[in-house]
């Protein structure tokens, strides 16, 4: 049995807001707390200027275990909150983890755990320079880019959200279109190898377009695990 995901588990965002589930299905437990599945509902008690409100928990269908047809979450599967982020999901419960692929043929007996599903280390995520500055009156620098930089020998997606204060606001800038003076490349959000950089260009008229403030953008990778890292680059326009 994979370690499940349970209304005893602790999860945050990258703010520190406390999570808490609702479990719909309430059927199994496990150390008193109850089993959750695949589209449960939850808040998050988020400090942050544009708080991450809530959360609906998906399942990566990389385990068949299922209540009443639907999927039970691992503690593994990526999720995120609304604005767009990851979540960081412990639970204190043991197990022995025999995730396998989903669904098991009927009469079959599972297959051998793959390299994929074995793998423990999170992605790395880095970003180069993680700080970068624009004087909306001089409108200097011209333009400004940041690469960011993603490792896992199982990649599966990347996803990258700017949140701004003090006038908050969130937008994903993963795919195109993007706004004008903006270029993601390469956009998409798909991950096929192991080393991935993804460069982040702006013109000054997408920089004096954010506003005064500060602008937080958070880049996420995830494995083919479920496993995720997230690091941030913040500009700062005055």
């Amino acid at each position: 049995m994979p370690q499940v995901l349970t209304t005893n588990a602790i999860i945050t965002c990258p703010h520190g807001g406390l999570g808490t589930t609702t479990p719909t299905d309430p059927k199994w437990t496990v150390n008193g707390g109850f089993v959750v599945l695949e589209n449960d509902p939850g808040v998050l008690a988020c400090p942050f200027i544009v708080p991450c409100v809530g959360y609906t928990l998906q399942s990566m269908g990389l385990n068949a275990t299922q209540i009443d047809g639907r999927k039970v979450i691992l503690v593994t599967d990526f999720n995120q909150s609304f604005t767009g982020l990851p979540l960081t999901m412990v639970e204190t419960h043991q197990v022995i983890d025999n995730s396998t692929p989903a669904p098991i043929p009927a009469g079959g007996a599972a297959p051998p755990l793959s390299p994929t599903l074995a793998d423990a280390i999170k992605p790395v995520v880095s970003v180069a320079p993680p700080v970068l500055a624009f004087n909306s009156v001089t409108t200097l620098p011209p333009t400004a880019a940041a690469t960011f930089t993603l490792f896992s020998d199982f990649p599966l997606s990347w996803k990258l959200v700017v949140i701004s204060e003090p006038v908050p606001r969130n937008m994903e800038i993963t795919s195109a279109p993007f706004p004008p003076g903006l270029v993601v490349a390469p956009a998409g959000g798909d991950w096929t190898t192991p080393t991935l950089l993804i460069t982040v260009t702006m013109t000054a008229v997408f920089m004096a377009s954010l506003g005064i403030g500060t602008h937080h953008f958070f880049m996420t990778g995830v494995n083919q695990r479920g496993l995720n890292s997230f690091t941030q680059m913040v500009l700062t326009v005055t």
